[in-house]
Order: structure tokens, then sequence, then C-alpha cells
């Protein structure tokens, strides 16, 4: 399957986060978007290395403990 853009609703739904947080996100460039007409879209890529950010933090917090 190829690359695909996803709403903010389905991006909300893949991180688990809502709305406010969300924008936030992609205000503060943390979760790259890309706008199309009036819709505002998110790379699967941007939602792929968002979580990788996320993981690679928790992962160094781990080591912190």
């Amino acid at each position: 399957m190829g690359r695909q853009l996803f709403s903010v609703q389905e991006g909300m739904a893949r991180t688990g986060l809502g709305r406010s947080n969300f924008f936030n996100k992609i205000a503060s460039g943390e979760i790259r978007s890309v706008k199309v007409g009036k819709r505002r879209l998110i790379p699967d890529t941007a939602i792929d290395e968002y979580i990788e950010r996320l993981e690679s933090r928790s992962a160094g917090d781990a080591d912190v403990a």
C-alpha cells in the first residue's frame, strides 16, 4: 500500500490524542500536516515519526530510573 493522508479525526484516533492537543502538536510542528484546499491532512509518515519520537523519549526515560 502506498502513502496515505489522514483527516484530523483519523490522526487523532491513530495517536489517541484529543482535538485540542492534536492541533497544538500540529501548531508546534511536533506533528507535520499539509493543507489541501481547506482541509488539514496528516501524512501517515508524520504519525509514524511522532510515535517513534515518543518511543525514543520513553526509552531514554527508562535509563534514568
